[in-house]
């Protein structure tokens, strides 16, 4: 069989970024939006490399409100969560994943007074579900937050009581370690992290971000205005030497925590807000995306404690790096695809940018690398694949009739397109 150049030094960095896992692998399931490790990365086979509304389509289901979310799959099942535009219902479905089928539609909350969301990249479903072994826990940021039993399909606890006035609405999406469910709370009001047991629902911890926000923020507006208080990031877990870090990105700063005590462990200042990308990590230094305000790529060696600012930062870049789409690290380079859809590829060493190149409209969903090959949507409907080298190379262009906001899911031979008004499975003609 023959493998890529690259593909010696992309399995010996791949096994060293893996991020603590959530459970057992299931080459069959996906069980958060940037699949089971986390960042992007998919043991899937055989994916298709061209598609369109006619070519290799297996099905396509009309998906009722909006929803940004990514579906997860779990046990042969797609779970996925969807709002009315207006915010005033919350709902979760379930699919058969091998015919599409609708089994499930519950209308989990509703919700009398829901926050504007002041534009249309987000919308009232943006946080994704996550899974493990019978249960599911959606997230819809204040408004509630579940568990599903997986074979009953019943509610199996809900929370409804955490304050946060998002602001733009909810994005961040929770994240399972141990017996803990913990994700952000980075609104403009409140801005917090918690984790709940994950057995009935209740607070095991809740710290408080320690961020000076100071006197004014950027274009000398009120930093208590709430565009320079929220986030919109999902945390990630490492390992650093014998422990594991909750690394943990929010306005303004981002943070290193005891995932067991929500204990804070260390903190990087930057002057970014709004940030959403999700972090990643390559062993030794871990890459995280500033947000908007100045849009900038730290790689920061987590061996540390207190207020590391000053001197822990090994790289910073500000060349092509995107706000919303979160990248893709692949052996000793980093791509991605800014908000305006400029491709880019990064050096992991030191930053540097290797090569840039437009190659499609706005983009929101995150980067996926599976079949030694790179995935990208926009908003508009394009479904762009990438070799993935020191130079732009372009394999395919594809067309659905409506773009992207959820990010892509890779599980055995199928893509799972979530495009903003249907979901597709997509299958390679055998």
């Amino acid at each position: 069989m023959h493998f890529p150049p690259y593909f010696a030094r992309t399995l010996g960095c791949f096994l060293a970024i893996v991020p603590i896992s959530t459970g057992l692998l299931n080459a069959m399931d996906w069980l958060e939006y940037r699949g089971p490790h986390g960042n992007g990365h998919s043991e899937a086979t055989d994916l298709p490399v061209r598609w369109s509304e006619q070519e290799n389509v297996v099905w396509k289901v009309p998906i009722h409100g909006l929803g940004w979310s990514t579906p997860v799959v779990l046990d042969g099942q797609i779970w996925l969560t969807t709002a009315t535009e207006d915010g005033h219902t919350m709902s979760v479905l379930c699919l058969n994943r091998s015919t599409g089928e609708i089994l499930f539609d519950d209308k989990l909350l509703e919700v009398s007074d829901p926050q504007p969301l002041g534009n249309k990249l987000n919308s009232y479903a943006s946080p994704s579900p996550v899974a493990e072994a019978g249960r599911v826990y959606v997230h819809f940021g204040t408004y509630g937050t579940a568990c599903y039993d997986v074979k009953t399909r019943e509610v199996r606890w809900l929370r409804r009581d955490l304050p946060c006035n998002h602001f733009r609405g909810p994005a961040s999406s929770p994240v399972i370690f141990e017996n803990l469910l913990i994700f952000h709370m980075d609104g403009s009001d409140y801005d917090y992290i918690v984790a709940l047991n994950k057995e009935n629902g209740e607070t095991v911890w809740s710290t408080n971000r320690s961020t000076d926000y100071g006197d004014l923020g950027p274009d000398n507006k009120p930093a208590a205005d709430g565009d320079y208080r929220k986030a919109f990031n999902t945390p990630i877990l490492i390992t650093v030497g014998d422990s594991v870090q909750l690394i943990s990105p929010s306005a303004k700063a981002v943070y290193g925590y005891d995932p067991r005590t929500g204990r804070e462990i260390w903190q990087v200042r930057h002057d970014g807000h709004s940030t959403a990308c999700r972090t990643l990590f390559d062993g030794k230094h871990v890459l995280v995306n500033t947000g908007s305000g100045t849009t900038e790529l730290l790689a920061i060696d987590p061996n540390g404690s207190g207020d590391i600012t000053d001197t822990h930062i090994r790289w910073r870049e500000r060349r092509q790096i995107p706000k919303r789409s979160s990248p893709l690290l692949i052996a000793d380079r980093i791509y991605s695809v800014t908000d305006q859809g400029i491709a880019a590829c990064h050096r992991v060493e030191n930053g540097e940018l290797v090569w840039q190149h437009r190659v499609g409209d706005e983009f929101s969903a995150s980067l996926l690398f599976a079949c030694g090959r790179i995935y990208c949507f926009d908003q508009s409907g394009d479904g762009i694949v990438l070799d993935p080298s020191d130079e732009y190379r372009e394999l395919a262009r594809n067309r659905l009739d409506n773009g992207c906001m959820a990010s892509p899911v890779a599980v055995n031979h199928e893509l799972y397109l979530r495009t903003k008004s249907h979901l597709y499975c997509l299958r390679a003609a055998n």
